[in-house]
């Protein structure tokens, strides 16, 4: 369950924007996670209305957003589909996993400043 240690990290670090920007409030944040990053959504989703109490995101709602994965040719970027060998069809090279596949990424913090 490192999605709690997750969290943490992520209440700080909007903790430290909130500081660094003066902001005033935190009205929401928005986050990817994608399917090979070895995040539960749900149990991400419950810590974070756990442990978000008494912080700057107390009153702020999470929107959580996941990616699938995606594999294509590094050289050439055409598409291997889902389920094929990880190796390109028209250049014979090795599929490399595309952006976002395996992130947990912070897309935004929807700030109130002064």
């Amino acid at each position: 369950m490192h999605e709690y240690s997750l969290v943490e990290a992520l209440i700080t670090r909007v903790e430290a924007e909130v500081r660094r920007r003066g902001a005033l409030k935190v009205h929401g944040l928005s986050i990817r996670i994608g399917e090979l990053a070895g995040v539960d959504a749900g149990l991400f989703q419950t810590a974070y209305d756990t442990f978000r109490a008494g912080t700057v995101c107390a009153e702020a709602p999470l929107t959580l957003r996941q990616v699938a994965a995606s594999w294509s040719c590094p050289a050439c970027r055409t598409a291997i589909p889902r389920g094929e060998v990880l190796r390109c069809p028209a250049c014979a090279e090795p599929a490399r996993l595309d952006d976002g596949g395996d992130a947990l990424t912070l897309d935004g913090i929807d700030l109130e400043v002064p």
